[in-house]
């Protein structure tokens, strides 16, 4: 069989399908030239799709809607995750719709099909505790590490949580706006007010405040900083946080600076940039209900994007409930 051939009973029961599916995945080899374990995937999708055809005994121009339907009602049976058949129903749209621009197709059955709904994960976060020892710092846990290195890494890990901002966000920060013909501030701090400007997702700024202890940890690492040489960059030289090479830091740099303080401060489990800022939003709304607010502060676009916290505030609350009530607890 070649590389893009399907079985024959396949093409022998759908034979404008399978000619369709073998035109397609050539495109989508030579001129979208998608990767090859993409290619794979694609191929494995349609493939699936023809013999699903051929067993119901039509060809492309007799596909309806509810053949799709039921097949994606086959694989939820099957146990296929939502998302699995998401993405297998995203291949045999891409194929219907480009057989309708050729003109193989009078109407499009996909277009109306949809996927079973996937239950969105919730946003890992640490408890306020972790969170404040993270930020604040194990004392005395590396008396041999570099001051110019722990006053980074405390500032980095008390502006994460202090304001929520992406990894993105961080590493983007310049001391104050620069707009220089080599190097144009994507964001800053605004030292008199407490302020950070951000480029967030999709080109919007925001501006977000920053709390009395990271706004101290920041001067505490300008103190450590210095003076960039002349002969760095124009970005270099403008960012707010320089990595031990004297250039911006970048996100590795980032996680790998949380990690190494997060097991200093004996906090369990993996910690990431995001999880300080799934903690920022978390605690936030905990405390003030402001659905509308926080979601202003991250700089979300959909306020459905900030609902899932008031998920993560129901679990809290539950297992205070679970742990206080005493009707809540089991019988012995």
């Amino acid at each position: 069989m070649q590389r893009h051939e399907l079985p024959d009973a396949a093409a022998a029961q759908a034979p404008l399908l399978a000619q369709a599916c073998r035109e397609h995945l050539q495109r989508l080899e030579h001129v979208r030239r998608l990767a090859p374990r993409t290619l794979v995937n694609y191929r494995r999708d349609l493939q699936d799709l023809c013999r699903r055809a051929a067993q119901a005994g039509v060809d492309a121009a007799q596909l309806q809607p509810r053949h799709l339907r039921s097949w994606v009602a086959a694989l939820h049976a099957q146990g296929m995750s939502a998302r699995a058949i998401a993405a297998r129903l995203s291949a045999w749209r891409g194929l219907l719709r480009w057989m309708g621009t050729r003109g193989l197709l009078a109407s499009d059955p996909a277009r109306d099909v949809r996927a079973p709904r996937a239950q969105r994960p919730l946003p890992k976060a640490l408890s306020v505790e972790h969170a404040v020892a993270l930020a604040a710092g194990a004392q005395g846990t590396a008396p041999d590490a570099d001051p110019r290195s722990r006053a980074r890494s405390h500032a980095l890990a008390e502006l994460l949580y202090s304001s929520g901002l992406r990894v993105s966000e961080l590493v983007g920060l310049d001391l104050r706006p620069v707009r220089g013909q080599q190097h144009v501030s994507q964001g800053w701090i605004d030292w008199d007010a407490c302020e950070a400007h951000v480029l967030g997702k999709g080109g919007k700024r925001r501006s977000v405040p920053i709390g009395a202890q990271a706004m101290q940890a920041l001067r505490d690492w300008l103190e450590q900083r210095g003076p960039q040489p002349q002969s760095a960059g124009e970005s270099d030289r403008a960012a707010l946080f320089l990595g031990p090479r004297g250039a911006r830091i970048g996100a590795q740099r980032v996680r790998e600076e949380l990690r190494r303080r997060a097991v200093e401060a004996g906090l369990p489990g993996t910690v990431h940039p995001h999880m300080l800022r799934h903690s920022f939003a978390s605690h936030l709304l905990q405390s003030s209900g402001d659905l509308r607010g926080v979601q202003e502060l991250l700089g979300h676009s959909s306020i459905s994007s900030t609902q899932v916290y008031t998920r993560l505030d129901f679990q809290h609350l539950a297992k205070v409930y679970d742990q206080a009530h005493p009707r809540a607890r089991k019988p012995r």
